[in-house]
């Protein structure tokens, strides 16, 4: 059920594809590379000098990542704005432009990876988790006094009753919850922000042998918003 990030669309919804090809998912993990496409994702097409800039690397460096991220299909070559002191060749007027290509990427299930496929899994979750918990504290920790904005990081924590596939089906009511903000540009009201959204759900310890701290809480319907 995980994803990757992507680009939001005013096309219907794509068809989930599954990321079960381990070259893959190596990949993906590089941690740079994942930064890198969370970049795009969010800002839009740049450059191999705009990512270096913008996330401390050298432009080697993002070049390398760029074209293996092309090479797995999480990136594409796109037009860019003409560069006339760049040379006398038409073809040299032009800097290489990237963009996220858009899509409901998915990785296979737990049950059907490999122990290798799990390593490399373990490994891109670590960074992805890390990342997504570092970015929510800085942001919400140099947030102006007087900005609007600063309210603007809603938390919840819940535990619920399901079964699996009403989880499934959970999972999926989100995703199309997402879809339904989804717009372009053209569409959005003034003011509009773009807001980062992660979800993770986790079944709980069975209460027979869960140790204390594990174990799920008496009362399932406590939700603690802030």
């Amino acid at each position: 059920m995980p994803r990757t990030p992507q680009e939001p669309s005013a096309s219907e919804p794509a068809t989930p594809v599954e990321l079960g090809d381990l070259a893959t998912l190596k990949a993906l993990a590089q941690p740079r590379r994942q930064r890198m496409l969370e970049h795009l994702t969010l800002h839009g097409p740049a450059t191999s000098a705009t990512l270096a800039r913008a996330l401390g690397l050298n432009t080697g460096s993002t070049s390398y990542h760029l074209r293996e991220l092309a090479r797995y299909g999480f990136v594409e070559e796109t037009d860019g704005e003409p560069r006339p002191d760049r040379g006398a060749e038409p073809s040299a007027h032009r800097e290489r432009w990237w963009r996220a290509v858009p899509g409901d990427r998915r990785f296979p299930p737990r049950s059907r990876q490999g122990p290798e496929m799990r390593q490399v899994m373990d490994e891109l979750n670590h960074h992805a988790y890390a990342a997504d918990v570092d970015l929510f504290e800085r942001l919400q920790r140099d947030t102006v006094d007087g900005d609007p904005w600063g309210d603007a990081f809603p938390y919840s924590r819940a535990a619920i009753r399901l079964t699996l596939p009403e989880l499934r089906e959970f999972f999926e009511e989100y995703i199309a919850l997402l879809n339904r903000y989804k717009r372009p540009e053209s569409e959005t009201p003034p003011g509009a922000r773009t807001v980062h959204t992660r979800f993770f759900a986790h079944p709980a310890a069975e209460r027979s042998d869960a140790p204390a701290h594990l174990a799920a809480p008496d009362d399932t319907r406590e939700t603690d918003p802030s």
